[in-house]
């Protein structure tokens, strides 16, 4: 970890009243996930109105699987996102078509036992961020962590998300944690009530961890 404590993202954000709670702890990003099979999928529950309503200064992620850039492009447009995070097999040329259109691109990779380095580099250049989450059954979300000493030898240009299972019980590991690269921590389902709707108590509690 840097020096300064990292940023905070919390994912999968659905429900109005749930997303307000959340927002008012101030996290510097908050992801809404637009993958239908995800237990997390915005749906209709969330509008446009409540996107624009959030605090100045948090920053909007979308979040897909798959999809054309077309779809990004227009979900981008539609609800004012700020970044997307592409959770699939989204290519180099993918990624660099929406940078060219003004959007910043987090493009996430799964990360198991080991992890080979190399398939990033294709992406330097085309990317503002990778997000490293642990492999599992689903695309995110899977409540696990991996093995953070596999970042310990990061050496490319390009800041990450560290996702996978963040909870409580890691907050004092996170707070001493030293990774080279490292920019921000994406917590999701360790903090929720249930798929979607988290707990802004136990998120509260995190924040004050990670922050002082």
């Amino acid at each position: 970890m840097n020096p300064v404590t990292p940023y905070l993202k919390v994912c999968g954000m659905r429900l109005p009243e749930n997303l307000a709670a959340v927002a008012a702890l101030q996290p510097d990003f908050l992801g809404f996930i637009f993958y239908p099979k995800s237990s997390r999928y915005v749906g209709t529950q969330l509008s446009q109105v409540d996107l624009a309503a959030l605090p100045a200064g948090i920053r909007k992620v979308g979040v897909f699987v798959n999809e054309t850039v077309d779809t990004v492009l227009a979900r981008v447009v539609e609800f004012g996102l700020d970044l997307v995070q592409l959770h699939g097999q989204e290519t180099p040329t993918e990624c660099a078509r929406l940078q060219a259109a003004g959007v910043s691109v987090i493009k996430a990779f799964s990360v198991g036992e080991e992890f080979n380095f190399e398939v990033l580099q294709p992406y330097v250049g085309h990317v503002d961020y990778f997000l490293f989450d642990t492999k599992g059954a689903q695309p995110g979300g899977n409540g696990t962590t991996f093995n953070w000493n596999l970042l310990a030898t990061y050496d490319l240009p390009v800041p990450y998300f560290l996702a996978g299972g963040l909870g409580l019980k890691e907050a004092e590991a996170l707070r001493n944690l030293r990774l080279p690269g490292l920019f921000a921590l994406d917590l999701n389902s360790r903090f929720e009530i249930e798929p979607g709707v988290k707990d802004a108590g136990l998120l509260k509690q995190m924040f004050t961890s990670l922050r002082t």
